[in-house]
């Protein structure tokens, strides 16, 4: 099972509505490149799938937080291909990819550049963290002070280096792994980093079918490090994320949804299960990703099927559970579930 499940084609109208818009009224000709920017961002799904089997869900989850300049943390044992995911995403729609392996003896200059000294006078040499898809694998491996090196990298696209700020391209947008498996000799992220994510996505293990499939494209000469031979060509750019972004701001978001919104996030803070609830940064990245969903599958407005489709991705990592809760195999998504029966959702 996915942990996001792909976006729907585009549905029909809610009941004893006319037919909606394909987006929100804007300027003549920008919702036709709207649109063609929605079908092509849509399409890369197809695209990675030339090289990843049965991750569909994943790779919806994270064109969603590139629509909202959102980072995404994922969370799945070795062997998943999630590193193969993120750069066949990047050749996908044309950006650039650099991958930090974190260790513990790695350095925040090590990720953010440094000042060298070069025929005479100093020069700043640019670290990996000038990209447009930056790969932070096995993030909880570093040290507290490595990991927080990224804070303002996340938060406010650029890095101050000896008093100089300089800002990071754009689309900029972090991709953390973590093992959920193994913990020894690790830096669990603090809650104020996790904070910053706008998903955690959980990886699954592929189906007996999908797990078939890898192993015929295996036993047929698949290089994994050869993505050209694969025939994933950039199908999206940089220009379709900036077109698509104009609309996600577009998407209409009624009275009653915001409510829900804000519902649900304060049902976090009083859950007798949970010692630390959403923040209202929770509750924002909750906003835009249901947002982004929405643009995804077409609609020019949110409603209460798109927030539930993106909260527990979006607050499952925001939540800090009560000791005895996690004693007794209590889970985010498990207490996220019983929050989602229990409160209501407008109609």
């Amino acid at each position: 099972m996915t942990d996001v499940p792909p976006p729907p084609p585009p549905p029909g109208p809610p009941p004893g509505a006319g037919p909606p818009p394909v987006f929100a009224p804007m300027a003549p000709g920008d919702a036709d490149a709207g649109e063609q920017a929605r079908r092509a961002l849509v399409a890369v799904r197809d695209e990675v799938s030339k090289v990843v089997v049965g991750q569909d869900g994943i790779v919806s989850g994270l064109m969603t937080a590139l629509l909202v300049r959102g980072h995404v943390l994922l969370e799945g044992v070795p062997g998943l291909a999630k590193t193969l995911l993120v750069k066949t995403l990047g050749a996908a729609l044309d950006l650039q990819f650099s991958r930090v392996q974190f260790t513990p003896d790695l350095m925040p200059s090590d990720v953010l550049g440094q000042l060298v000294f070069d025929n005479g006078t100093f020069r700043f040499r640019e670290g990996p963290v000038f990209t447009n898809l930056l790969l932070a694998d096995e993030i909880n491996r570093t040290p507290a002070k490595t990991q927080a090196a990224l804070l303002e990298a996340m938060e406010e696209r650029q890095v101050s280096v000896e008093g100089q700020a300089r800002p990071l391209p754009d689309p900029f947008v972090v991709i953390a792994t973590q093992n959920p498996v193994e913990y020894e000799g690790t830096y669990p992220l603090p809650e104020a980093q996790l904070d910053r994510f706008l998903f955690k996505l959980q990886v699954p293990y592929p189906t007996a079918e999908q797990e078939s499939a890898i192993l015929q494209r295996h036993h047929r000469g698949f290089d994994p490090h050869d993505l050209a031979a694969a025939g994933v060509t950039a199908i999206a750019s940089a220009a379709d994320l900036d077109a698509a972004r104009a609309q996600v701001r577009l998407i209409d978001v009624e009275d009653p949804v915001m409510a829900y919104i804000v519902d649900l996030v304060r049902a976090t803070r009083t859950s007798p299960s949970v010692s630390l609830g959403v923040s209202p940064r929770g509750a924002t990245a909750l906003l835009h990703a249901a947002k982004a969903w929405a643009f995804l599958a077409g609609r020019a407005f949110v409603t209460p099927d798109e927030v539930k489709a993106v909260a527990k991705p979006a607050l499952r990592h925001r939540l800090q559970l009560r000791s005895e809760v996690e004693l007794d195999g209590g889970t985010a998504d498990g207490v996220l579930d019983a929050i989602l029966a229990a409160v209501p959702a407008p109609r």
